[in-house]
């Protein structure tokens, strides 16, 4: 069954709660995408930023394990949030 756009960003969000209490990923990820520790309050509620939380996750395996393994997720979930939140899958070629 498809994820529905509000459970994609519900997703998210449980992401970026799980960035923000992650001392060692929180500023790479600030980092990489620029964004401000206000910005993670001011822009939590756009799909677009939503969706770049989700990217981030993603460039690596072991955060993916390491994010669904804590909140008992599926590791295939983030992707498909992401695919929803972006308007559909990115194809890489």
């Amino acid at each position: 069954m498809p994820i529905t756009a509000q459970s994609a960003e519900t997703l998210a969000l449980n992401v970026l709660g799980w960035l923000v209490g992650n001392d060692e990923l929180l500023p790479i990820f600030l980092g990489s995408t620029g964004a401000s520790t206000e910005d993670l309050r001011v822009r939590a509620s756009e799909s677009e930023f939503l969706s770049s939380v989700l990217e981030f996750l993603m460039l690596d395996d072991s955060w993916v394990i390491a994010f669904c393994d804590a909140n008992s997720v599926p590791y295939d979930l983030p992707g498909q949030a992401r695919a929803v939140l972006s308007g559909g899958d990115v194809h890489w070629t």
